[in-house]
């Protein structure tokens, strides 16, 4: 029964969403915790699942003419202190590093909890002309920042990201790059995750600390929480001024850059756990999965099956990321397993099987068994793939209809947010007073103001003042 034993190790999801997501995670054999409070150890399962997002994010970067670098771990405190606003955002996250040996440093120096200073200091060096420009540069590391509360993948002092940090000669270049990586980030999530995303601008309050604008990508988990996905930052010339960072024009003008910035961390991988999860563990989309079919032989002793077990496993490898299952646990236990890695589809051969030519397909995300004959098997795999994922983005994208909702006054905002957990649409006057008392009042935030416009209601949800924006707010992770 070691199979049952697995499953019931997963608290149910719709009982304890918060110990469901934990228990998936060290179940599937994601992470494990350090030793230090707030750090975590990626496992070979959960890193695999970054580097295809690696893959994929870097392939499609490179398309628009990013090219990778990498700038150093630590930052003098000189340097960070140059731009203000920035560091009194981040301030509170900093780790110092004031002892080099044995010896006491002249200057502190801090763990990077972003980039921004180090691109700076770089271009400021590395611009002198129009014809140095645009310098689109993106490096894949990790960052620091001490968090006060931590979660697996959501929220960690040290976690995996990329930072792209960019530099134009025009406002205009500028602009153009920030929403041209924010589509970026929605068309990889939609096709790749099979997650749906809002997209649009952070209001002020909400946007990156000395940022001109903040787009961000927001995301609905399962439980009608919502999840910042990934952003990005026009900087204008703000950065430019503090930093210097300097170009003499084809008008033979000194003029500063316009910059922008823009990133993606490990978090997407909490998102993969908690849109698509269900109470058997991970359901992976086929086109993230590390493994996209598991071949298992059944009765694995009989004649013959083991041996077709591996021809099919032959077959299948030279088209997709495949596994063959030959150790001696039971059938049972393997295809629990199976479930709890998310495997999209697991390939079933026993000697009956063998016996009509055929194989069972066995799709992760519905439960559903197929029969197909071994002489198609890689056409059939590849079919249901596709199928798999393009069904996981569209029962995602009905449960994101299914919970948002639109309000126009207080009294509907109250009930919404207490009863139906999701995205709340409401317009809003434009006030922080109105975005700090919703906050206040009901712990949820202004997640973004829409590309798409339109005008559900006169006035604004909280103060009853002529509205200006509609916004999407909700409880986030």
């Amino acid at each position: 029964m070691a199979d049952k034993k697995l499953v019931k190790e997963i608290t149910a999801r719709d009982e304890d969403f918060a110990q469901w997501y934990t228990d998936i995670v060290k179940k599937a054999e994601l992470m494990d915790y350090a030793s230090i409070k707030g750090f975590m150890v990626i496992k070979p399962a959960g890193y695999a699942i970054w580097e295809n997002i690696q893959h994929e994010l870097d392939r499609r970067f490179k398309a628009t003419g990013v090219e990778n670098v990498y700038m150093p771990l630590l930052i003098p405190e000189s340097l960070l202190k140059k731009e203000a606003e920035h560091v009194e955002g981040f301030a509170p996250e900093v780790a110092w590093v004031t002892k080099g040996g044995l010896e006491e440093l002249q200057e502190p120096l801090c763990i990077r909890p972003t980039s921004e200073t180090l691109f700076c200091d770089f271009y400021s060096k590395d611009i002198h002309s129009y014809r140095d420009l645009p310098r689109v540069y993106n490096q894949w590391c990790s960052v620091l920042r001490w968090e006060k509360e931590t979660r697996p993948f959501l929220r960690s002092r040290e976690f995996l990201w990329q930072e792209g940090h960019t530099a134009h000669a025009t406002a205009e270049e500028a602009e153009e790059r920030t929403i041209q990586m924010l589509n970026v980030y929605a068309d990889f999530c939609e096709e790749v995750l099979a997650i749906p995303v809002v997209k649009g601008r952070k209001t002020d309050k909400e946007k990156f600390a000395g940022a001109v604008a903040t787009y961000t990508i927001e995301s609905l988990m399962h439980d009608g929480k919502a999840l910042q996905s990934g952003t990005s930052h026009n900087f204008g010339d703000g950065f430019a001024r503090a930093y210097d960072v300097s170009f003499t024009d084809k008008d033979n003008q000194l003029k500063y850059c316009h910059q922008t910035s823009w990133g993606v961390t490990t978090r997407l991988i909490g998102a993969l756990i908690m849109v698509h999860g269900d109470d058997n563990g991970l359901v992976l989309p086929p086109r993230i999965a590390p493994t996209q079919v598991t071949v298992i032989p059944v009765a694995a002793h009989k004649p013959g099956v083991t041996e077709k077990a591996e021809e099919i496993y032959r077959t299948l490898s030279e088209r997709f990321r495949t596994k063959l299952d030959l150790t001696d646990k039971s059938p049972g236990f393997k295809f629990a397993e199976c479930e709890m890695r998310g495997v999209p589809v697991r390939v079933e051969i026993g000697p009956r099987d063998l016996e009509a030519g055929n194989a069972v397909l066995v799709r992760r995300d519905t439960r559903e068994k197929i029969t197909v004959s071994l002489d198609a098997i890689a056409e059939e795999v590849g079919a249901l793939l596709e199928k798999i994922q393009r069904e996981m983005l569209e029962r995602a994208r009905v449960h994101l209809n299914n919970h948002t909702y639109t309000v126009k006054n207080y009294e509907e905002f109250a009930d919404t947010i207490e009863h139906r957990p999701g995205f709340i649409r409401a317009m809003w006057c434009g006030d922080r007073a109105c975005e700090d008392k919703i906050k206040e009042d009901f712990s949820a935030t202004a997640r973004c103001i829409p590309f798409e416009q339109e005008t559900v209601a006169e006035t604004c949800v909280c103060c009853g003042k002529p509205a200006k924006k509609l916004v999407y707010w909700g409880r986030a992770y």
